[in-house]
């Protein structure tokens, strides 16, 4: 099937270096702000990429649940393929892709485990049939049908009626800690305009802007 008709000409923005700030946060802050503001679906969604052993990539998409200067925070089951990959290889690409605003945001860097106490404390955060799913899914793993994680379900319940849900220890948070973010906006004539922070050492607070040709 050819999609050749499928085209959209990309004007409601441009970017340029004057716009753009120092920091790669708070210039992704700037954005997130105003991809909330625009009554995006879940904006914090993001394709994460990963790649093990076998050099075979995997892309699905999380949540991202929080950033800051240190990197890229989603919540994920530690023994499930992504966890997997991660081990193999700890190095994934971020993607948020704001269509509606015309708008990328691409991120790579290394993948590091959060700390037990940041895990529990987005953890506790979460709905209580969150936390008990957290429980209930061997991730990636094969299962014959959806009845078996119904019935886990209900022991979880009975297992956790009474006082709170426990962080699981297969469960928790990675930060991917950026060595490269790029900013896409797009334009006329598919020119679009990107721009690239980098920096040679992740504990430098130092970036290097540099515009890519589209």
């Amino acid at each position: 099937m050819e999609l050749y008709n499928f085209r959209e000409e990309y004007t409601r923005a441009g970017l340029d270096l004057p716009d753009l700030a120092a920091s790669p946060f708070d210039q992704f802050r700037l954005w997130f702000e105003q991809a909330c503001g625009a009554k995006i679906p879940e904006p914090n969604a993001m394709t994460l990429c990963t790649v093990g052993a076998d050099g075979m990539p995997s892309a699905r998409t999380v949540l991202l649940k929080a950033y800051d200067e240190r990197g890229f925070v989603f919540f994920t089951n530690y023994t499930g393929r992504k966890a997997v990959q991660i081990r193999e290889n700890p190095r994934a690409a971020l993607l948020f892709p704001w269509v509606t605003l015309e708008r990328q945001v691409a991120i790579e860097g290394r993948v590091e485990k959060i700390s037990a106490a940041e895990s529990l404390k987005y953890f506790i955060s979460r709905p209580h049939g969150s936390q008990l799913g957290a429980w209930v899914s061997h991730q990636s793993s094969v299962i014959s049908s959806r009845s078996i994680l119904l019935k886990k379900l209900d022991e979880m319940k009975r297992k956790f009626s009474e006082g709170k849900v426990p962080l699981p220890d297969f469960w928790g948070g990675y930060r991917v800690v950026p060595a490269r973010i790029e900013f896409w906006q797009g334009r006329p004539n598919r020119l679009h305009d990107r721009f690239e922070y980098s920096r040679e050492d992740e504990k430098s607070s130092v970036w290097a802007i540099n515009r890519l040709a589209p």
